[in-house]
């Protein structure tokens, strides 16, 4: 199969031209999607009183060319990102972002971390790159930079294009690149343009394919178990980053928090 659609959205799409059999597993997936992936073809039969013949059939009706290769086929839609059930409703969440905070960091290297924390303090200026759900991320890491250096930058700005800003980057500027899954299209075009700067790549496993064009990479773990992704891990990552750029800078960095607390307080911004 060519596109990507899930199970659920074929089902819907092939419905009128069902037998009654396979309507009948139509209508069960609709109301157990989960059974794509957890049920064997025997246990659909069972369950919706057909064959393991008749449930073949029905996935090679869909397009697909067996029970498994839908289970394959929807497994990798979540993987991609796309927010569609794998598992139970039962998951332990607080098990799946331990289990996410875990692969994270034990896969990170102290002297990669070391060369990056450098790098953010010292360069004379630091430029956030995200789109979609990685902009919030950029957005917040930018707010944490600014309380202990000066050039800190968030791009793209609303409403604005990117050329303007990726014309002014520095000779020993650096860029940080956030993207996950489902990235906008856009995002390679910028990652080649970028390729030879000072960069470093804060993305998913499915990144790792800009691995060769920048030059640190920082891996996150989002979970596929659940419908949507967790961002968890990233901004724990975030959080130590900040906190090593914070110790490079020593008194600098004091200095600089202390004068936005009291802009702060002479500006009556924060709650007493």
């Amino acid at each position: 199969m060519t596109a990507k659609q899930d199970v659920l959205s074929l089902i819907e799409k092939n419905y009128p031209s069902l037998s009654s059999s396979a309507r009948a597993i139509a209508n069960y997936l609709q109301q157990h999607p989960l059974a794509i992936v957890s049920q064997t073809s025997a246990e659909i039969a069972d369950n919706t009183n057909t064959s393991k013949a008749t449930v073949s059939r029905f996935f090679r009706q869909l397009g697909y060319d067996s029970h498994q290769s839908a289970k394959q086929a929807q497994l990798a839609l979540r993987e991609s990102g796309v927010p569609i059930f794998t598992q139970g409703t039962s998951l332990d969440q607080t098990e799946q972002e331990l289990k996410n905070l875990s692969l994270t960091f034990d896969g990170l290297r102290p002297e990669t971390l070391n060369d990056i924390s450098a790098s953010l303090a010292n360069a004379s200026r630091v430029t956030l790159i995200g789109f979609r759900n990685a902009y919030p991320l950029a957005l917040h890491f930018r707010q944490q930079l600014q309380q202990v250096r000066h050039s800190v930058r968030l791009l793209p700005q609303p409403g604005q294009t990117l050329g303007e800003d990726l014309q002014d980057i520095l000779e020993d500027e650096v860029i940080v690149l956030l993207g996950f899954r489902r990235r906008t299209r856009q995002f390679k075009q910028i990652v080649d343009l970028l390729e030879g700067r000072s960069t470093v790549l804060i993305t998913d496993p499915t990144g790792q394919i800009y691995n060769q064009q920048v030059s640190h990479v920082l891996l996150c773990h989002l979970g596929n178990e659940s419908p949507f992704d967790s961002y968890a891990a990233p901004m724990s990552l975030i959080s130590m980053l900040c906190n090593r750029v914070y110790a490079c800078l020593g008194d600098e960095a004091r200095k600089q928090t202390k004068e936005i607390a009291s802009l702060y307080e002479t500006l009556n911004e924060l709650e007493p």
